[in-house]
């Protein structure tokens, strides 16, 4: 072999022994990025709080959100499995259950607007009251359905009636846990639970969220025009605000 093929043999092996260098430098660099990547996502999904970027949970989702929503569900009595941040069968057929209930569409996804319902998902920071935006939201839409036509103050002592339910020990102590109780309120299964509260709901809402209570203590109130049931009608009356008789 003369020196020019030695010499050839040479560059050629530098440039396959290059080739190879480079080869193994982006491989490792392609599995350090889905690595990261990985690492990253894994990470928000388990410890994120923020409410800017909310997850879309459903059947398959792993994390915090898929707990959160397993416990919102096993308060309202629709999900009876285990809180393991595994949104399984049984998740998704809990969620499918409180869609139909709420007049959601029943895909058994934990959207946005399933997650407003549930007082989970956007905009979900606590105010200094202690109640969440949703929590307000879901308010209001009782307050809508419930005293539409009322006056402004009649508005409010339907509100303060949720919010004094919440603190008393014979009902759940939550918002959607006292809205969402089976027998509780009428509403949630009929029409007026899809028409969106007005801005004078929502006032009235966060009125008795920030302590106003025109009923004096009320949980219960009934309307006597459209109420039959002997023992709703036998509780003291402790006030009456237009149609409403608000009662302990």
């Amino acid at each position: 072999m003369n020196r020019f093929s030695i010499k050839m043999n040479r560059e050629v092996t530098k440039k396959i022994r290059l080739f190879a260098v480079i080869i193994l430098l982006i491989l490792l660099m392609t599995k350090m990025i889905e690595y990261t990547a990985g690492f990253y996502t894994s990470y928000f999904n388990e410890n994120s709080t923020s409410d800017a970027y909310p997850a879309l949970s459903q059947y398959g989702s792993r994390g915090n959100e898929v707990r959160q929503i397993q416990t919102k569900l096993k308060q309202l009595g629709y999900y009876n499995g285990t809180v393991d941040g595994i949104y399984g069968n049984a998740t998704k057929n809990a969620v499918i259950a409180f869609q139909k209930n709420c007049g959601l569409t029943a895909d058994g996804i934990a959207g946005p607007k399933t997650l407003l319902y549930l007082g989970l998902g956007s905009g979900s920071s606590s105010s200094s009251s202690g109640y969440s935006s949703n929590d307000i939201y879901l308010l209001a839409k009782v307050i809508e359905a419930e005293a539409r036509g009322e006056s402004y103050t009649g508005q409010v002592a339907v509100g303060a009636v949720i919010l004094n339910r919440v603190e008393h020990s014979s009902f759940p102590d939550s918002i959607a846990g006292v809205v969402y109780q089976s027998g509780a309120f009428d509403c949630v299964y009929d029409s007026n639970w899809s028409v969106e509260p007005s801005s004078t709901s929502r006032k009235a809402a966060q009125d008795a969220i920030n302590g106003w209570d025109p009923t004096g203590g009320a949980i219960y109130y009934y309307n006597p025009a459209k109420t039959s049931n002997q023992w709703m009608r036998s509780r003291p009356v402790l006030t009456v605000i237009g149609r409403h008789y608000f009662c302990s």
